[in-house]
């Protein structure tokens, strides 16, 4: 079948084929794989074998790998036609927590189809991934014009601390001329993209003592800080009143602005109608090419419970995003020093690094860019946009470091009202047939730029 006449007959066979890409991501979505501390580590084994029972069901050869204190992986493969260009498609089994579950419309854990998009956790972080690698793959039945590598991880969303191991005890099986990291998204429903850009991540926890025990807050306030105060005070000097970093010495740069409007971030993230955007710059600038600052939970007592007292002491996570460019040492010394001389009255202050992913910047050229957007084109019926990303996926460093020839295209099905990591997690079934056309198109264009290179 010659790209020009096949076009149209792979997308009728992934159309034919939803039901069972749905059923396949339905099935995964009710295992409750986390890989957070406290996830039972039966579930991840479970979705493991369900990822693997898929790959193999849609033709290719399998296999679970193991390392020792990780998570089980998959793997699934198809040898490449002689002279044809192998392609890795990459996804993660495992999810986020749920968090608090009445903040859940339906069952976190149980899928349900509501207006065109299917609800449940994982369904587009990253579930769907697998599925889309299984229909990209079963479009051609089981004999792709390229060879195809499937391997998916489970214990992206703990930062993917063994992935390097992984890339180095199974690289020989894994080394491809084009990788395709389904962990991604969307510009926006019904407009495909391929990210070129990643921030990056640092975090620490900062521990503030002002006292070796509580003492009564009436009787001692007034001459004795209490840590909360002290912590609270430090944490406030992260931002400008603008909302700027203040960290000093962090980089930042532009970025293409697109069509986004405030309107439309406001709908995306349900900002509340008073509260103001933070930031100088563009918006697309202060989400992808500058650094932010969050902080991610306050370990004191609890309002429900606490008492007349001062608080001894007080602990917060504190993470900033880093922009591309930007390393990352030198960005976790610049948020440590800075909360270090933040902290006033003298407090105690305890800081601990706890991680560091690298910030990226793909090289978006090549046959297999082209043939990508040439993919998304054909599936969706418009270009795709080449986007930016504030979010971090430390893998892409490893897997470009483990095979530095290789192109990276990072795509995905998920879209900016997908909930990602919050309740109410979903992905558009449309942009998911879509999203399995696309990479199986893109197998039969890349094989063809490449042969013609």
């Amino acid at each position: 079948m010659t790209v020009a006449t096949g076009t149209g007959e792979i997308q009728a066979r992934v159309r034919a084929d939803m039901k069972r890409v749905r059923d396949e991501l339905e099935r995964l979505v009710r295992i409750p794989g986390t890989s957070h501390p406290g996830g039972d580590p039966k579930d991840l084994r479970r979705s493991a074998e369900e990822t693997e029972r898929i790959l193999r069901d849609a033709g290719m050869e399998t296999r679970l790998l193991e390392i020792e204190g990780a998570p089980t992986a998959v793997l699934g493969r198809i040898p490449a036609p002689a002279g044809a260009p192998t392609v890795l498609c990459y996804a993660h089994h495992d999810v986020q927590p749920t968090g608090p579950r009445d903040l859940w419309k339906t069952e976190p854990f149980e899928p349900v189809e509501n207006g065109g998009r299917l609800y449940g956790r994982g369904t587009s972080d990253d579930k769907c991934g697998v599925v889309i690698h299984a229909a990209a793959v079963r479009a051609w039945g089981a004999k792709p014009p390229v060879g195809v590598t499937v391997f998916v991880e489970g214990e992206e969303e703990w930062g993917s601390p063994n992935l390097g191991r992984f890339l180095e005890r199974y690289g020989a099986d894994l080394r491809a001329d084009a990788v395709i990291l389904a962990d991604s998204g969307m510009w926006r429903a019904g407009h495909p993209a391929i990210t070129v850009t990643l921030r990056g991540i640092v975090a620490c926890d900062i521990e503030v003592r002002t006292l070796d025990h509580a003492v009564h807050s009436g009787e001692f306030g007034g001459t004795a800080p209490d840590a909360l105060t002290v912590l609270a005070r430090t944490l406030a000097k992260l931002h400008d009143d603008k909302g700027n970093v203040a960290v000093p010495g962090i980089a930042k740069g532009p970025s293409d602005p697109l069509d986004l409007t405030e309107d439309e971030l406001r709908a995306q993230t349900g900002l509340r109608p008073g509260t103001k955007l933070i930031g100088d710059g563009g918006i697309t600038e202060r989400m992808w090419t500058r650094p932010a600052v969050s902080i991610l939970g306050i370990d004191s007592p609890r309002t429900l419970g606490s008492t007349n007292q001062l608080v001894p002491s007080a602990r917060a996570r504190v993470s900033m995003r880093i922009p591309p460019g930007q390393d990352a040492g030198a960005a976790m010394e610049a948020l440590t020093s800075h909360l270090r001389a933040s902290v006033p009255w003298g407090a105690e202050v305890t800081i601990t690094p706890k991680g560091a992913g690298k910030p990226y910047r793909v090289d978006a050229s090549g046959p297999a860019f082209a043939a990508m957007e040439r993919a998304m084109r054909e599936a969706w019926g418009r270009d795709a946009v080449r986007m930016g990303a504030g979010g971090t996926i430390p893998f892409v460093a490893d897997f470009a470091k483990a095979f530095p020839k290789a192109a990276l295209l990072l795509t995905g099905a998920g879209d900016p009202t997908s909930n990602a990591h919050s309740e109410n997690e979903s992905v558009d079934l449309s942009d998911l047939e879509r999203s399995c056309a696309a990479e199986a198109l893109f197998f039969s264009f890349f094989d063809a730029l490449t042969r013609t290179a």
